[in-house]
């Protein structure tokens, strides 16, 4: 007799959706509820505990958020440099020697780039403040220009007193232009506040150096110190955040370089092509719209501003050619670095990431802003983990969380 044909392979999404359904239900739902249903399990006290820590420590944060600031950024630093040191240990170095190396090495590539970039653009920005009368003049000449062209067009009266209406909002009673920024200002205001939090910057480098050393123990520390029925979601949470905000961090590091980069090239050529305007302070403007970049949506637009005022200064074909300039970069960044660099790890409306960017600002100023787009989206998708942990009938959704996590068969 022939032997029977060998079934072919399981799917691995059945798979991971076939394990996702054996999971035992969450430590927080009581799967013999009144008549068979699901329900939560009534609040212990050691969950209570948790709960009143949990929003005491919130407080705490809050009232002292100038001086937490510093650490926050400490703990992207600690995302940024523990990929090497973990790199380094796993090659026999004790994780000390691993440390000093990696300080090394940044301190190092620091240097070497202000080596490169520095002087330039010291003297850019000299250069600027010695060239800004004269800027300041030829921008007031082209206004001039503006308005006597205005004023010859043939339009109706009623659109006139529309225009009219609108551009004496921008000028002051003396005649000078003004632009009221000031929807802005929930966004910069953290960014003075920050001078007066300058020695947590300073113990920083140590701060990270603890982190980065004793990672190994604090995580087994923390992870004995949970219930064995929380851990798999505690981890699950955990990895979600980590995943949301370990591509972010990387994210925008290579973005805030690429699009100077980009910028740099692109004034360079428009220098060469339309006027040396461009190239008189390219640096300054590229190191502007690399830094902007940590600002989604607001700070691409902010970093334009100065380029199209430069290029105000010499005729409306410089400041066509700004826009044309800035807006290709960020067509280039938005439709192919973001998603190769991010991929959905941060993927957000933008009517929600403007929304959450004002918000973020309002309640933490600059850093705030800068740090709304991963809190919102590491949010959704705790969120979204949450609900689809609570619905028993949708294993392959929840299969799909937790493979974005690296979850799956064969974890605990």
């Amino acid at each position: 007799m022939d032997e029977p044909a060998e079934s072919p392979p399981e799917d691995a999404a059945d798979r991971a959706a076939e394990w996702a359904a054996t999971l035992p239900p969450p430590p927080w739902v009581d799967t013999f509820g009144t008549g068979g249903h699901r329900r939560f399990t009534p609040l212990s006290p050691r969950v209570a505990v948790l709960i009143a820590a949990g929003v005491l420590l919130a407080v705490l944060l809050m009232i002292a958020q100038d001086s937490v600031r510093p650490f926050i950024i400490g703990l992207l630093f600690v995302y940024l440099l523990d990929p090497p040191v973990r790199w380094l240990a796993r090659h026999g170095l004790r994780r000390s020697i691993a440390i000093l190396i990696v300080y090394a090495g940044t301190i190092v590539l620091v240097v070497e780039l202000l080596v490169v970039t520095l002087a330039p653009l010291i003297n850019e920005l000299l250069r600027f403040i010695a060239d800004f009368p004269t800027l300041a003049a030829d921008l007031d000449k082209q206004i001039q220009k503006l308005s006597e062209l205005y004023a010859r067009l043939e339009i109706p009266p009623a659109i006139r007193d529309w225009i009219d209406s609108i551009l004496a909002g921008f000028r002051q009673p003396g005649g000078a232009v003004s632009i009221d920024l000031s929807f802005l200002l929930p966004v910069l205001t953290g960014a003075g506040s920050l001078i007066g939090v300058v020695f947590g910057y300073l113990i920083l480098p140590v701060w990270v150096a603890y982190l980065l050393n004793d990672r190994v123990v604090l995580v087994s520390q923390f992870d004995r110190a949970l219930p064995a029925s929380w851990r798999f979601d505690v981890w699950a949470v955990i990895r979600t955040i980590e995943r949301v905000f370990g591509q972010w961090v990387r994210g925008q590091l290579i973005l805030g370089i690429a699009v100077g980069v980009f910028t740099f090239v692109g004034l360079i050529i428009a220098s060469q092509l339309v006027d040396p305007i461009f190239g008189r302070y390219a640096i300054l403007l590229s190191v502007i719209a690399g830094l902007l970049e940590l600002i989604p949506i607001i700070g691409p637009i902010i970093s334009a501003v100065p380029a199209v005022l430069l290029a105000a200064t010499v005729g409306p074909g410089t400041v066509v050619a700004a826009l044309v300039l800035y807006t290709l970069v960020q067509q280039v960044e938005n439709n192919f670095l973001v998603p190769k660099i991010q991929g959905d790890a941060t993927d957000l409306h933008p009517s929600l990431v403007m929304f959450a960017i004002l918000v973020g600002g309002s309640l933490a100023g600059l850093l705030g802003a800068i740090l709304a787009l991963p809190m919102t989206a590491a949010f959704r998708d705790v969120v979204r983990y949450l609900f689809r942990r609570l619905s028993p009938d949708e294993p392959e959704a929840l299969a799909v969380s937790l493979a974005k996590i690296g979850m799956g068969p064969g974890d605990g």
